[in-house]
C-alpha cells in the first residue's frame, strides 16, 4: 500500500507523517526533505530554490520522479510506504491520496514558531519572517508559484480537494489527533483490501 500526502504550508504534514509511520511501521519518503537538502547544497533558501525551479523545471521533475521511483522500489520489496510530496498523488495514481489543510493564519503561526526555534529553522531552510502577516504573505506567494509550476509541469492543481480520498483539517486539532484520524482511515482501507482478497 502506498499513501501519498499533500497539503498547504503549516498544516503539519511532516509531523503527522512521522506519527503515522511510527505507529504503522511504514517506510517514509519525504520529497520536501530532498528539496530542502538540494537547496542547502546549492547555498539557497527554500524560497530561492523554488524561484530557481520556476526557470529550471527539469530539475524539479527529476526530484519528483526520483521520489516516485523510490516509493515504487520500496513497494516491490513488499513494504507499505507513506510518501510526502505535493504532486506525488498525481505521479502515483494507485496511491491512497491524503490532503492535510490548515487555516492560513494558524498555518503561519505554526511556521513562525518553527522559524523562531534555531534547530527547526535550520531544518526548514526557509526565508526568515518576524510576524504572522509576513509568513502569511510568504505562504501565499509560495502556494501560488508552486501551483503555477505544477500546472506547467503536470497540468494539475494540488489544492483541489476533490482529487483526494481523505481531507483532514488540522486548524483546531493536534497533530496526534490528525494522525489518529489518518491511522484509522488506513487501517479500515487495509481491512477492506484483505477482505477483497
Amino acid at each position: 500500500m502506498i499513501i501519498t500526502i499533500s497539503g498547504n504550508p503549516g498544516s503539519g504534514k511532516s509531523t503527522i507523517a512521522k506519527l503515522v509511520v511510527q505507529k504503522l511501521r511504514y517506510e517514509r519518503v519525504y520529497a520536501g526533505g530532498i528539496m530542502r537538502d538540494t537547496a542547502k547544497e546549492q547555498g539557497l533558501t527554500l524560497e530561492q530554490f523554488m524561484s530557481y525551479l520556476s526557470t529550471n523545471p527539469k530539475v524539479e521533475q527529476e526530484i519528483d520522479y526520483k521520489v516516485r521511483d523510490i516509493a515504487y522500489a520500496l513497494e516491490r520489496t513488499q513494504k507499505n510506504i507513506l510518501v510526502e510530496g505535493r504532486v506525488q498523488y498525481h505521479l502515483i495514481p494507485n496511491s491512497i491520496k491524503i490532503y492535510i489543510k490548515v487555516d492560513a493564519k494558524e498555518g503561519a503561526h505554526r511556521i513562525l514558531k518553527d522559524l523562531q526555534d534555531t534547530q527547526t529553522s535550520q531544518q526548514r531552510n526557509q526565508q526568515t519572517a518576524s510576524t504572522i502577516e509576513e509568513v502569511i504573505k510568504l505562504n501565499e506567494q509560495r502556494e501560488e508559484t508552486d501551483a503555477q509550476r505544477y500546472q506547467k509541469l503536470y497540468g494539475i492543481d494540488h489544492r483541489i480537494e476533490t482529487q483526494y480520498d481523505l481531507v483532514i483539517d488540522t486548524t483546531n486539532i493536534t497533530a496526534q489527533q490528525a494522525a489518529n484520524k489518518l491511522i484509522t482511515y488506513i487501517e479500515n482501507r487495509e481491512k477492506k483490501q484483505q477482505k477483497a482478497l
